[in-house]
């Protein structure tokens, strides 16, 4: 029986142990995380989710004070249209995060970026250029594109001088949005250098629509392995959603995969950003919290726990320090849930159903997103006297992967408890 470590990754002439994990943000696939991958071999994400937020509370700048006060003027009216991102700021916060973590990394692995297309900011094309330059300038080695098609991203970095060396690639859900977003790529002439197919079991933003369980990862990987040989395009196909072993993994491996993208079992980890209250809400899932629903504003279905703290909120839109989802006329579909919600006899506005503000509760952790197979941590650790679940290292859910026969998970050593007085 094969396992993952007898299988590597070539990217830009360069081999990897055939592990990647995902780029979970706000600030979950933490700096720590990525570092611990490319330390052993294998490739981490970070996540360009709010950056400038996160760069606030990492490097203690003071951007989102500063944008707040700029835009205070529209804080109690629903035209938000005004409401923009200081773009010097933008590129020093996400230039500050990737150099600060670049110049720490040790081992023969890569650090990548995800960046996220559907983060408008209030100025798509802009930000959004601002964001990959930075990333570059900053030396990340490789740049993620997610949630989005990406038509005309390509030609927002042509002009770096990066952009012929920095590996660069796609996350997409079908071969079809694969073909969309190689004739963008065309355009610049600069193919990507890897592929990540996401399928309808990972966390988080899907690109499905209602009927994702109609769909399942395996054929779409194999649809999209099959389109690649026909067109003659030897591009590295990495799936993603829903392999909870190193035995899935292994099995996407034998069938011409040439890495896998992992979150899931990487969230109840030491080096995860997620506070520890979520990471014990993720051991103590049960299979019937999760569900994929239609609250995002992104116009993504998102799965998620049914216990999220950001279900039913009716906090205030937070558009002035925040707002990384409003479009360039200054929309929101939470903005719109929010003014048409009714408010209570005391004038109290009522919970927003329909919508959750994304900024907000993703800065706060309260949106527990998740892959379908979160229930199963608790099968991954073990459950201590006080009823909590250990938390486990990035090196040893690492390990198991790559070493893991017959959907075996490997538990780690358990702890000690220390005795008092």
């Amino acid at each position: 029986m094969t396992i993952v470590d007898d299988f590597r990754l070539t990217l830009g002439g360069k081999q990897y142990v055939p592990i990647v994990i995902g780029g979970m943000g706000v600030d979950i696939s933490t700096a720590d995380l990525a570092l611990e991958a490319s330390r052993l071999g294998g490739i981490g994400h970070i996540s360009d989710a709010m950056s400038t937020f996160l760069s606030d509370r990492k490097f203690a700048t003071k951007y989102t004070k500063a944008k707040a006060k700029l835009h205070r003027a529209t804080r109690d009216t629903f035209d938000k249209s005004t409401v923009k991102f200081c773009l010097e700021d933008l590129w020093k916060a996400q230039f500050q995060f990737v150099r600060d973590t670049m110049s720490r990394k040790i081992g023969d692995g890569g650090i990548f970026i995800n960046v996220m297309e559907k983060l408008t900011m209030g100025a798509p094309g802009d930000t959004l250029r601002t964001r990959l330059q930075a990333a570059m300038e900053g030396g990340i080695d490789g740049i993620t594109l997610s949630a989005g098609l990406h038509n005309n991203t390509m030609k927002l970095m042509a002009d770096h001088a990066r952009f012929r060396d920095v590996l660069i690639g796609i996350i997409v859900s079908s071969a079809r949005a694969l073909k969309i977003f190689l004739r963008g790529a065309g355009r610049v002439n600069r193919l990507p250098d890897y592929v990540v197919v996401e399928g309808p079991l990972a966390g988080g933003h899907l690109g499905f629509g209602e009927d994702w369980r109609e769909y399942s990862l395996g054929p779409i990987v194999a649809d999209v392995l099959q389109f690649l040989k026909k067109e003659s395009l030897d591009i590295p196909v990495i799936p993603a959603g829903g392999i909870f072993t190193g035995t899935d993994a292994a099995g996407f491996l034998d069938a011409g995969a040439s890495a896998v993208q992992l979150a899931t079992r990487f969230t109840v980890t030491r080096e995860c950003g997620l506070p520890d209250k979520a990471k014990q809400t993720y051991f103590r899932a049960n299979e019937d919290q999760v569900y994929v629903s239609t609250l995002s504003p992104t116009g993504y279905p998102i799965r998620l726990l049914r216990n999220s703290p950001c279900i039913n909120s009716n906090i205030k839109p937070q558009c002035e320090p925040l707002g990384y989802l409003l479009g360039k006329d200054g929309s929101c579909q939470y903005l719109t849930a929010y003014e048409n919600t009714p408010v209570d006899e005391k004038g109290k506005k009522l919970p927003v159903t329909d919508k959750i503000c994304l900024c907000y509760h993703f800065s706060k952790h309260n949106c527990y997103t998740c892959g379908q197979y979160v229930y199963r941590l608790k099968d991954t650790s073990h459950q201590l006297p006080d009823g909590s679940y250990q938390l486990l290292t990035a090196e040893h859910v690492f390990n198991d992967y790559l070493f893991s026969k017959e959907h075996h998970i490997a538990l780690p050593e358990p702890e000690i408890p220390q005795v008092v007085g």
